[in-house]
């Protein structure tokens, strides 16, 4: 496994909002219009929800399992939440980009820090709610969580709009659909940045090609 974490052609993607912004809904829409992006999956301790599926939602694993990735520097970056671990493994995100994909991760303020860190090139994007009575209307609407859930996600939600500048994208998940267009065209403009044509417009600078050419 390489210690290089710029090896790749492929991009990297990062998604990351509050919970009950509507990430998941833009994902899975961002996917389908987009075939060369992929997913990379997660890793959790926690154990799975009805109706998830190990290696869909998450790659369940135990404890001792992923304290030995950590250990063994497995993880581009993961986090203890509530007493579970969560993390993205780097073997998982070099063989999709062997692949020729596109990598996109859904992944917390926490660890898309330590993601910038290894890679500050990424193109990184946060989804916004329209506003903070919307979204705690969302997650009453969900129906699954206690009133005190609720209000936990809410106060977490507010610490996270604290760290939304570090991201270079900001959406605005007010309407789906244009939300969704939107972060169509961020993926779709950010390969033709400066930084990534920089080593196409060398290949040009140094091509020599023959005299008398040009007309013929």
């Amino acid at each position: 496994m390489s210690n290089n974490p710029q090896r790749s052609s492929g991009e990297l993607y990062l998604i990351a909002a509050p919970s009950g912004a509507g990430k998941t809904s833009l994902m899975r829409g961002l996917l389908e219009r987009l075939p060369r992006l992929a997913l990379s999956v997660s890793d959790t301790t926690r154990p799975a929800r009805r109706g998830e599926v190990d290696g869909e939602q998450y790659h369940f694993v135990d404890v001792a399992e992923f304290r030995r990735g950590i250990e063994a520097g497995d993880y581009l970056e993961f986090a203890e939440v509530y007493g579970n671990f969560y993390g993205t493994r780097r073997d998982r995100v070099e063989a999709l980009w062997e692949q020729g994909r596109d990598v996109l991760l859904e992944i917390d303020v926490q660890g898309a820090r330590q993601v910038r860190e290894r890679f500050p090139g990424l193109c990184s994007m946060f989804i916004l709610p329209p506003s903070m009575t919307i979204l705690a209307e969302r997650l009453r609407g969900r129906g699954s969580d206690s009133a005190e859930v609720i209000e936990r996600r809410l106060g977490e939600a507010r610490a996270e709009l604290e760290a939304c500048g570090d991201f270079r994208w900001m959406v605005v998940n007010d309407d789906f659909d244009q939300a969704l267009d939107e972060l169509t065209a961020i993926v779709r403009v950010w390969p033709l940045r400066r930084a990534r044509q920089k080593k196409h417009v060398i290949r040009l600078l140094d091509e020599n090609p023959a005299h008398g050419t040009i007309g013929d």
